[in-house]
C-alpha cells in the first residue's frame, strides 16, 4: 500500500488565519484528513514547514528539504522518505477528498508515473494525485531551477488521468473543493447547519 501526505505546510494567506486549525465537522481540517486517510493507507505523512506546529496530531511529519518552495517540495521530501512505490498526495483543505477514490486511483496508475483527475475545466488537479517514487529526483531538478509548480513534474512524465466513471462509484461531486478563502469557509460551514 503506498504512503498517503497530507499537505499542511502552507502559509494560509488568503484565508488570513491557519487554515489546517478551522473547525469542519467538529474536528480541524488537518486532524479529519488524518483520520480519514489512516482508515485506508497504512503510512499517513504530514508535510510541514514546522514540525512542532501541530502537536495534536497523531501522524508522522515530514519536513521539506527545500523549505518555502510550497506543496512541490512537500512532495519530494515524501519521495524521497517514502519505501512505497509512491506516495498519494492530498491537500488537508480539501474537507471532501476520499480516500476510497484515491487507493483507486492508486490501483489504477499501472505504469504510469502520475495519476490524476481533472477538475471541471480539464486542467490536471495536482493536490489529490497519485505519484511515483521515480519523480523523486525530477522533483528536485525543479525545486533547484525555482519551479515550484506541482504541474510542472507532468512535464515528461507519464500521466494516468483517471474518469470520474473510473471511480467506481467513488466520485464526489465536491471531492476536489479546496477551502481557500474566508467567503469558502463561511459557505462550508453554512451549508453544515
Amino acid at each position: 500500500m503506498a504512503t498517503a501526505v497530507i499537505l499542511a505546510g502552507g502559509k494560509s494567506s488568503r484565508m488570513g488565519r491557519d487554515k489546517q486549525r478551522l473547525l469542519y465537522g467538529g474536528k480541524t481540517f488537518l486532524a479529519g484528513a488524518v483520520e480519514r486517510f489512516q482508515t485506508a493507507f497504512d503510512t499517513v505523512w504530514v508535510s510541514v514547514g514546522d514540525p512542532d506546529k501541530y502537536p495534536e496530531i497523531h501522524a508522522e511529519c515530514i519536513e521539506d528539504l527545500y523549505p518555502g518552495c510550497g506543496p512541490l517540495a512537500g512532495l519530494h521530501a515524501a519521495l524521497r522518505a517514502c519505501r512505497d512505490e509512491g506516495v498519494f498526495l492530498v491537500a488537508a483543505d480539501m474537507p471532501f477528498s476520499s480516500p476510497a477514490a484515491a487507493v483507486r486511483m492508486i490501483q489504477l496508475c499501472g505504469e504510469n508515473d502520475v495519476c490524476a483527475l481533472t477538475d471541471g475545466q480539464g486542467r490536471i488537479e495536482p493536490l489529490f494525485a497519485y505519484y511515483k517514487k521515480s519523480l523523486a529526483d525530477r522533483a528536485e531538478e525543479l525545486l533547484r531551477a525555482g519551479r515550484y509548480k506541482i504541474i510542472g513534474l507532468c512535464d515528461g512524465a507519464k500521466v494516468r488521468i483517471v474518469t470520474r466513471q473510473e471511480l467506481d462509484g467513488l466520485w464526489q461531486d465536491r471531492m476536489l473543493d479546496n477551502i481557500n478563502y474566508p467567503e469558502d469557509y463561511e459557505k462550508l460551514l453554512a451549508e453544515q447547519q
